[in-house]
């Protein structure tokens, strides 16, 4: 399958902080039923991206089963202003306290979160339930992220009919020729 990676750009700020809010209402009571899982299966795990970065999994954020039925993986990528150094450490163990910003969003399954590469760049791999939803949560998100990211680094892709651990098992089921530039920074290459 091609991926989606054209022109993007946020929701109109009403609509997409309308989506955060009701996100934000359904994760608490997802949180409270207690079906949101975080898994050690990934952790540690490190991502080669087509870029020539790569990027360990810090955290794996689960609900229920964790797959699609309508599957499509997203990677998601920002670089946070003002985060340097030790500050990296930091953000890792707060941003455990943004997942009521994602796990609620129509069509959330599961989300790999990625420590910074060598470019400072963090990226969320997701299974996602249908692919508009995924790509209405990533231009949802946009304007959380457009708070305390650098200005022109939050980019998305999204993968139709592909579920995200058969794409790191199998990068080959991603169409097209794997470039190895700037542009290929959501092209999964391999999973160690």
């Amino acid at each position: 399958m091609g991926a989606t990676t054209g022109e993007q750009t946020p929701l109109a700020p009403g609509e997409a902080w309308r989506a955060v809010a009701a996100c934000i209402l359904a994760s608490f009571a997802l949180l409270a039923r207690h079906q949101v899982h975080l898994s050690k299966e990934r952790l540690g795990m490190r991502l080669r991206f087509a870029d020539d970065t790569s990027a360990r999994v810090y955290r794996e954020t689960r609900l229920g089963s964790g797959l699609a039925e309508d599957p499509c993986t997203l990677v998601v990528t920002f670089r946070l202003r003002l985060v340097r150094g030790p500050a990296h450490a930091l953000f890792r163990r707060e941003s455990l306290l943004n997942t009521p910003l994602f796990v609620g969003f129509p069509g959330f399954t599961s989300k790999l979160w990625l420590a910074h590469d060598e470019h400072g760049r963090y990226r969320g791999v997701y299974e996602w339930d249908g692919p508009e939803r995924a790509e209405h949560y990533a231009r949802s998100l946009w304007r959380v992220l457009a708070l305390v990211s650098v200005s022109g680094s939050i980019r998305y892709a999204v993968l139709p009919g592909l579920h995200r651990d058969d794409v790191i098992a199998d990068p080959g089921l991603i169409e097209g020729p794997a470039s190895h530039d700037a542009e290929a920074w959501w092209r999964i290459q391999a999973g160690t």
